[in-house]
Parts: C-alpha cells; structure tokens; sequence
C-alpha cells in the first residue's frame, strides 16, 4: 500500500497497464482525453472486460464533466466494455484485476490527473483487492445497464441541450426557454427509462438495495427507508408520481419498499427480529 499524491497521471498509467482479463472504473466525472489515454494503454490483444460505474447526471451532461460521446467512443474501441449509471455517486476507485486497486479524490479527468490536488491510496493486497472488487460490484448492481445505443442517444441529447443552453444564457426569449425546459425534461426521462429495464421492476431494484444494507447491520424499517432514498433519488422522489416502462417513480416509494421485505422474507433472505429486518 502507498499513498498517491497529485498529480496521479502515472498512477493511473501503472493501474492502466496493470489489467489483464478485467478492471472496474467507479467515477462520477469521465472526460475525453483520460479515457482516450486509458485506450491507448490497454492490452487490447487480451480482450479485458472493463466495467464503468458513473453518474450520467443531467448537470454534469450539460456542464461536460460527464463526457457521454467520450464514453460511447470507448464503448466502441473496448467492444467487452460495460457502463453503469449509479444516482448518487460519489466514490472514486480504480481496479485492475486482483493486482491492483486505486481509491482516490480523483475523477476521470484531465483536471483531476495533472491539475487538481488529490490524494489516494494505491494497493497491491489481492485479498483487499478482491473485497474492493465485490464492494464496487455491488454498487454497480444498483444501477442501471446502459447500452451503447441509449448511451449514444444521451450523448446526442445532452450535446444538443448544451448548445440550446448557451443559447439560452445570451438570450431572454420564452420560447426558447420552455424549448430548453421541455428537451431537459425529455432527459430526465430517458435516464428514468434506463432504470425501466425490460424484466426489471421497482421490487427487485429496492429488495437489492435492501439486502447490501443488511449486509452491514440489521435496520428498521423506519432507518432503512432514507437510506434507500438517498442512493435511489430519481425513485424516491416525493414530488412526483410517474409510470415508465412499467417502472413507477415517485410518492408510492416507501409502499413498494414495503412490497420488497415482504418479498424477501416469504423468500426466506431476511427476518424481521425485535422490530429491525436482518440477514437469514
């Protein structure tokens, strides 16, 4: 184990050149030119399978700190290439195989490799390595798969939105303001829709989230229920009350959590001992 100091672009370079079959990338921010450096570095001759984890926030679209064709591109280059889209993250940690594992201030960026002060821990302890692994595999699960074709639709939208919206900052006109509301909200509801995966349903997202809190400590009800909403937002929303793609947003979240206890304890995965769920 040795700390990281910045800049890390080195670090980052050894992380890259250290992957063999897989890696997995957690970042909230993902620009062009780091993911440009990370194809260059990667052994494509060995085909690794390489897991993005990001938050494809409508912000950080418009403001370019989430680079959505950068991320298609890579998708293209790196064909056993995967990405998520977490609400809510926040973590940073870079994983190469069981050799290695980054956990660091730093994004995926220019700024945060050669510019900003970070600070990070570089490990090299396969058995801390592999627990690293299966911690950001469960975060990942509790997001959403994003395709190459709905990453490439994102991607076109939020180009466009920026465009409109510097527009809008240079000018007062009505129309183009309810333009630009109506086609962010049409944002809004395709990262919605990548929660409304055909076979997925609300119940089975909140009974996975029950069961990684549980793997902590036992909760109550009344504990476990901010807890969800803070690592599903865009779900637990109590402004709202929508349907899409069979996947129901909004002000009836806490009954369906209710629904998913229900269904794990007839499942026989938890129990409901002196009023707090717990692991079976």
């Amino acid at each position: 184990m040795k700390p990281i100091l910045s800049p890390w672009s080195e670090e980052f370079e050894d992380f890259a050149r250290a992957i063999d079959r897989s890696a997995i990338v957690v970042a909230p921010f993902i620009t062009a030119r780091p993911l440009q450096r990370f194809v260059s570095l990667l052994d494509s001759c060995s085909h690794p399978r390489i897991s993005l984890i990001t938050n494809l926030a409508v912000d950080s679209l418009l403001q370019g700190s989430v680079d959505g064709n950068a991320i298609a591109e890579f998708c293209r280059m790196i064909p056993t290439a995967t990405v998520r889209h977490l609400p809510g993250l926040h973590a940073k940690a870079y994983v190469a195989d069981e050799h290695m594992a980054i956990i660091t201030s730093g994004n995926l960026t220019l700024d945060s490799l050669y510019r900003n002060y970070e600070y990070g821990i570089q490990i090299h302890d396969p058995t801390i390595v592999r627990r690293i692994a299966r911690d950001l595999q469960d975060y990942g699960s509790l997001g959403a798969s994003v395709s190459l074709e709905e990453m490439d639709h994102i991607a076109d939208v939020a180009a466009t939105l920026r465009d409109k919206h510097s527009r809008k900052l240079n000018s007062a006109r009505i129309n183009l303001r309810q333009e630009f509301e109506i086609q962010l909200e049409s944002v809004r509801e395709s990262l919605m829709r990548l929660r409304g995966k055909p076979g997925e349903s609300t119940n089975a997202i909140f009974a996975r989230t029950i069961l990684y809190l549980l793997k902590n400590k036992s909760l109550t009800t009344r504990e476990m229920h901010p807890l969800i909403q803070n690592i599903h937002p865009d779900l637990c929303d109590d402004q709202i009350d929508r349907i899409i793609n069979g996947i129901q947003f909004g002000k009836e979240w806490k009954h369906r959590v209710r629904g998913a206890q229900v269904d794990l304890r007839r499942k026989g995965l938890i129990e409901l001992v002196n009023g707090h769920w717990q692991l079976v």
